[in-house]
């Protein structure tokens, strides 16, 4: 009866033409209804606004960082060509989320499409799993630039990035599309409200009274073989960055190759506690930890290090710094 009242409340909120009929509760007809967080409904306008800056923070930190890794030459390498690439997914990976969220904050639009949801879910995952694998692609860059850096060249050729970038959205691609037809061949017949902020895998399954077991297991499994996977690939990476640094003989040296290395270790900490301590909190303190704190760490975890990886990388990456005043200088005297 709680569920019936709270879609009673947002179907209140919603305009009358903006209301799809309903037939038995069939969510592939209706659509679904995005609660927001529950419990903190009376804060929505308030939480709206540190998400609204953090989305434009995030939009203008990377929209220039792209801007000066094309703009400038010298940066023109694997390390900042990745970088690049991370930036373009952070971008994406806000733009399919926080929007919706700040609609349903302001407007109390909660309602979206069936094939609406299931886009956004595919997007959400495939740009989360994407960057996990660029996160992968830099250790690798910064592995050879270290323990190899006579033959850096020669391994990390614009046709080897090229490999390198396709294998990384082929991977994505293929791990998340399934979820869709997985999501497709469900009966749902309940009560269509997901209580999050947005569309993901788990959250749609629930809608359903058939049996989700193979949702649950291919959930997992694909979580291990992309997440999972790569923070052991990162983890043995930088075992042996760590090593190939303390063996460097030059103190000035070691330095140098540790704040290289300091800019990458922030923003894979950064991208990967908010998203691991989300999924244990959800796996094993789902009866302790209250609903709201859930949906609250999920989507701090697609604004947050989207937000502060340019500025990790402007503030300690020399390289970048001076680009972006190169970068503004032009533009001030092409201005003039």
């Amino acid at each position: 009866m709680a569920q019936v009242r709270v879609l009673h409340k947002i179907m209140a909120l919603l305009p009358a033409n903006s209301i799809p009929a309903m037939n038995n509760s069939d969510t592939r007809i209706a659509g679904c209804f995005l609660t927001g967080i529950p419990g903190l409904e009376h804060l929505h306008i308030w939480l709206s606004i540190p998400f609204c800056i953090m989305y434009i923070a995030t939009l203008a930190g990377n929209g220039i960082l792209i801007c000066v890794i094309l703009s400038q030459a010298i940066l023109h390498e694997p390390m900042y060509i990745f970088l690049s690439m991370l930036a373009s997914a952070d971008v994406l990976l806000s733009t399919v989320t926080v929007p919706k969220v700040l609609a349903n904050f302001w407007l109390g639009y909660s309602h979206i499409s069936f094939d609406g949801c299931l886009t956004q879910m595919f997007f959400i995952h495939f740009l989360f799993v994407a960057d996990s694998a660029v996160l992968l692609a830099m250790a690798f860059d910064r592995y050879v630039a270290i323990c190899s850096p006579l033959q850096y060249v020669m391994i990390l050729t614009n046709e080897v990035i090229g490999k390198i970038v396709a294998a990384a959205l082929s991977r994505s691609f293929v791990i998340m599309f399934p979820s869709i037809f997985l999501l497709k061949r469900l009966h749902y017949c309940r009560i269509n409200i997901i209580a999050h902020t947005f569309c993901e895998h788990m959250g749609i399954a629930h809608l359903s009274c058939s049996d989700i077991s193979i949702n649950v297991w291919y959930g997992m499994a694909a979580a291990l073989l992309s997440t999972g996977l790569d923070i052991i690939l990162i983890t043995v990476s930088y075992i042996h960055i760590i090593q190939a640094v303390f063996r460097l003989p030059s103190k000035d040296a070691r330095s140098k190759a540790l704040r290289t290395c300091g800019s990458h270790i922030c923003v894979i900490l950064l991208f990967y506690i908010p998203a691991l301590f989300s999924v244990f909190a959800y796996r094993f303190g789902g009866r302790h930890i209250p609903r709201y704190v859930h949906i609250l760490l999920a989507n701090l975890y697609v604004v947050i290090p989207p937000m502060f990886n340019p500025i990790i990388y402007g503030v300690r990456t020399k390289q970048i710094l001076e680009g972006a005043k190169q970068m503004f200088s032009n533009l001030a005297k092409g201005s003039k």
